[in-house]
């Protein structure tokens, strides 16, 4: 499937009136990583209540330690700050990288906003180096604006 043709099913998840948010989130998660071949971790992080820190939510792809990420740290940490879209096409050439897997090659992080505020970020890593274009960015904002919606 291509990013038009997953569009719907995205907003066919939001409108779900049986699931809850999280299996709502979860189940965005699981498409994405099935059906784009290069994301090999999909994830949510969202601020962490009032403190300056963000919480892992629903997720797929292998296992990590980063629970809770300090605002600033790593590329999410630094979307959380800058609430600018971040595409790393090489993670070894960032200083400020929290590594979560050798394999992962890249990373894009999409912030997801809610009355113009920052609440929390769609992250996907790739184990395929410099895999990220602008329609994986539009894509993704449109992901995250359907996200705000439950929000």
């Amino acid at each position: 499937m291509n990013f038009e043709q997953l569009k719907p099913e995205i907003t066919t998840i939001i409108n779900q009136k049986e699931a809850t948010k999280d299996d709502k989130l979860l189940s965005i998660c699981k498409l994405l990583e099935e059906h784009i071949t290069y994301y090999n971790w999909v994830g949510f992080y969202f601020k962490n209540g009032d403190k300056n820190e963000l919480k892992l939510g629903p997720y797929v792809g292998d296992p990590t330690d980063h629970v809770i990420i300090p605002f600033g740290k790593g590329i999410c940490g630094q979307v959380a700050v800058s609430n600018e879209n971040f595409v790393v096409a090489d993670v070894a050439a960032q200083d400020n990288y929290i590594a979560c897997s050798i394999t992962v090659k890249a990373e894009i992080v999409i912030p997801i906003f809610v009355n113009g505020e920052n609440i929390g970020q769609i992250d996907i890593d790739s184990n395929t180096p410099d895999p990220f274009t602008e329609e994986d960015e539009r894509f993704l904002e449109f992901v995250c604006a359907q996200v705000a919606t439950l929000l």
